[in-house]
């Protein structure tokens, strides 16, 4: 059977990685432009806690599923390519500076202790003792401080890379520069895909696209409400790492990588497909990361960025096959947690394309909900 899978962002490489793994199945990848360069380049490789064996809802199985799966991919992924993902349990901390984040913090960390997945509030000196560049921050301005010790990372570069080099291995058809032009389709069945490179058959497409996927959907008449939520990012380069976990503060985070570097991010803006920076809003990053870590006024800003998340209505990614078609399937719309998320959709996409029973309900994830 031949797969064709139209996205080479991290679910389209980790999906062709997963079902290139099963004999009997050929797959093809293609991407409009070089693979993994969009959202999945872009964004921190943040990796929260979670605990597939108290998770109840099947969005939390999936996210238990994904933190079992990602240390056993870096070392698979390391022994097979060569290349370090960066993955890591640095652990995370967690503040809040106003009385409504407080009161969220709280409430999720009643919901990780519920799921046994370890969790304790910090005092002001307790979290000086934990990340002492922190030290600075205003006791008075602190409503609340919590550390996840197992709160883990990737380094989003190094972790494509190593998935394009494992696809190559696998046998995967890799072909990026493919712009899908036109779907032609009959009776509920994909006939074929029209590319700039010419037409291609398959048995099966499932569409991995991204932000980029309602455009696809919408040449067969099928409505998610995907839509592309910009997010910009700072990147410095330090002497020496400032902080030794992710620091988190509502949708904003530090995160520190072994060799000096940190990123900051990150914005919500809805303004479609533009991937520019703006200066206010790289400003505003930088005074809040230097508010946090006053080191970070001598350190130097080497890049800044910006990338398209896939946002879905509820929050929840469409995984499965596309109601009322027969071989068409959708892994999309994961928001802020698609490399989180890669490779647990991989493993449940790759059964539904095998006529397996998913180790997911899938339902809450299906297209027309």
């Amino acid at each position: 059977m031949h797969i064709l899978i139209i996205g080479g962002g991290v679910i389209g490489l980790s999906l062709a990685w997963e079902l290139a793994q099963r004999k009997d199945l050929r797959v093809t990848l293609l991407d409009r432009q070089d693979f993994g360069t969009e959202a999945s380049w872009a964004g921190a490789g943040i990796l929260p806690p979670a605990n597939r064996e108290t998770a109840v809802h099947p969005y939390d199985q999936l996210r238990g599923l994904a933190m079992d799966l990602h240390p056993r991919w870096a070392e698979r992924l390391r022994e097979l390519t060569g290349i370090d993902t960066g993955f890591r349990q640095c652990g995370g901390v967690y503040l809040a500076r106003t009385r409504g984040e407080a009161a969220a913090l709280a409430g999720m960390a009643g919901e990780l202790r519920d799921q046994q997945i370890p969790i304790e509030r910090l005092t002001p000196a307790e979290l000086a003792e934990v990340e002492p560049e922190l030290a600075t921050l205003n006791s008075s301005d602190l409503k609340a401080a919590y550390h996840l010790p197992t709160e883990c990372q990737l380094r989003n570069p190094h972790h494509l890379q190593a998935l394009i080099r494992a696809c190559e291995l696998a046998g995967v058809e890799l072909r990026p520069q493919t712009e899908v032009i036109g779907i032609e389709s009959a009776d509920g069945c994909v006939q074929a895909v029209r590319t700039s490179a010419g037409e291609l058959v398959a048995d099966r497409v499932c569409i991995t696209a991204g932000s980029w996927s309602q455009g696809l959907l919408h040449l067969l008449g099928i409505e998610t409400g995907i839509l592309p939520i910009r997010g910009q990012m700072v990147l410095y380069r330090c002497a020496r790492p400032p902080l030794k976990c992710v620091v988190n503060e509502g949708s904003r985070y530090l995160v520190p990588r072994l060799d000096g570097h940190l990123l900051v991010g990150s914005t919500e803006e809805e303004v479609g497909f533009d991937k520019s920076t703006t200066p206010d809003e790289i400003a505003g990053l930088r005074a809040y990361a230097e508010s946090l870590v006053p080191a970070l006024r001598q350190a130097e800003v080497i890049r800044t960025w910006a990338g398209l998340r896939p946002a879905s209505f509820d929050g929840f990614p469409y995984l499965g096959r596309a109601s009322g078609w027969e071989n068409l399937y959708v892994a999309a719309g994961h928001f802020r947690s698609g490399l989180y998320l890669s490779p647990a959709t991989a493993v449940v996409m790759s059964q539904v394309l095998a006529d397996e029973t998913p180790a997911i309900d899938l339902a809450p994830f299906r297209t027309g909900r």
